[in-house]
């Protein structure tokens, strides 16, 4: 899937499951930039540690919570890229959850990019609402470009 603000590759297993198809819609919206689109696929109770611990979006290392959490974390983390894109290479999905083992890379107003290898790791309610998100990653092994 391609938009004028990033694409998404999908190399991974493409069988609808609930948690893989949270997970390709979450994409959808970054990519264009919807963030109320975004901010609907949580389920009331969700969390996101993206990356799990203490970050730079997350001092504490204890996640966003809540319809409020979340909305921080695109202010914070989704909303400051002008253009993401996204390779993800295998995806497994069984239970509530669905595994990624991916590359994003984000390009921000300046021209800069980043490229992060990660796996992520998303949980569904028995609606397909997104109960938690866990992206694992290391800030010291993403691939900064200057313009």
């Amino acid at each position: 899937m391609t938009d004028g603000n990033g694409s998404v590759r999908w190399l991974g297993a493409t069988e609808p499951h609930p948690a893989r198809v949270a997970q390709q819609a979450a994409l959808r919206c970054a990519i264009a930039g919807d963030r109320q689109g975004w901010l609907d696929l949580w389920a009331a109770d969700c969390e996101i540690h993206d990356p799990v611990g203490p970050s730079i979006f997350d001092a504490s290392g204890t996640g966003h919570h809540g319809p409020d959490g979340i909305a921080h974390f695109w202010d914070v983390a989704i909303a400051p890229v002008e253009r993401f894109d996204v390779e993800v290479r295998t995806s497994y999905a069984c239970g509530d959850s669905s595994a990624q083992e991916a590359t994003f890379t984000t390009t921000f107003p300046d021209g800069t990019r980043a490229d992060v290898d990660l796996v992520t790791v998303y949980r569904v309610d028995h609606t397909g609402l997104i109960t938690s998100m866990r992206a694992y990653w290391e800030l010291d092994q993403v691939r900064v470009t200057s313009p």
